[in-house]
């Protein structure tokens, strides 16, 4: 998809880190946007610094991604108010570094429920009305966590393999009958400032491998506006090039988790871990 101005777009988890970026980005080339999350006033913050600054209209729509009705009212508000939906940006997600045996099974269906659940069931949604018009991109944002393992975040890691799975067999559905509606995965590493690593840094005092360095949020929302123009099957935002040590991880696992102890993500997750209980 070329051009970007005027196209309509749902962003997921807008109200705040990495999706409030991509919201900015794609408002700066001019996408008319549907903002979406749990925190209505973060989200009307958002809209209407967007709103001032780009020109654009901007609804918001309080959602929970884990409750289907409510995904139901995002895209009929958004078609209501805004027009047909063009590009979808599943970004809302749950992340926890817990030891497994002790996890709560509510909670890691909560997780599955926002991070997996949630993205397929607006995908089917808005999926037709793009098939009808032949027009439209679907953004998924996985993480470098779906490509390998990440100790202590089991339930994370899961959901994050599975989207990437979900979007590349969505993908080939779309090429398969020819369609020029398509699929993208944007899937980053440590981000600074904003978002999930942005708070266990805070909150545990951890900082990312020197082998992998982290990366800017903006860098992230230019990886989503980058897959759509290109129609890229999916793009890995980190400042180090990790895709050799994910091929040789692939090949030979046993040397995929010994780059993972010498990575560092170890004593990273078992730092957080530590925090976090004794803040409990």
């Amino acid at each position: 998809m070329k051009i970007l101005k005027d196209r309509i777009a749902i962003i997921t988890g807008a109200s705040r880190g990495i999706g409030s970026h991509i919201a900015e980005t794609l408002a700066a080339q001019g996408v008319h946007l549907s903002l979406a999350a749990r925190n209505e006033a973060a989200l009307e913050e958002v809209a209407e610094t967007l709103r001032t600054r780009h020109g654009v209209r901007v609804l918001v729509v309080a959602t929970d991604v884990s409750e289907r009705l409510q995904l139901e009212r995002l895209v009929q508000r958004t078609q209501d108010e805004l027009g047909a939906i063009d590009l979808l940006i599943n970004n809302a997600a749950l992340e926890r570094m817990e030891d497994f045996v002790e996890s709560d099974w509510n909670q890691t269906a909560m997780d599955l429920a926002v991070n997996v659940q949630g993205p397929m069931d607006l995908t089917r949604l808005v999926l037709p009305g793009m098939l009808e018009r032949n027009r439209g991109h679907i953004v998924n944002l996985a993480s470098l966590a779906g490509f390998g393992a990440h100790p202590h975040a089991e339930s994370y890691v899961t959901t994050k393999h599975a989207m990437i799975g979900f979007t590349r067999a969505l993908r080939a559905s779309l090429k398969a009958r020819g369609s020029q509606v398509s699929a993208s995965s944007v899937c980053p590493g440590f981000v600074r400032d904003v978002g999930m690593f942005a708070r266990k840094q805070s909150s545990a005092g951890v900082r990312s491998p020197a082998l992998l360095g982290s990366s800017s949020p903006s860098a992230v929302a230019h990886a989503v506006v980058q897959v759509i123009r290109k129609d890229r099957t999916e793009k890995i935002v980190n400042p180090m090039p990790v895709r050799p040590f994910l091929l040789l991880a692939l090949l030979w696992p046993r040397l995929g988790e010994w780059i993972m102890g010498k990575a560092g993500i170890q004593r990273i997750s078992e730092r957080v871990i530590h925090v976090e209980r004794q803040n409990h």
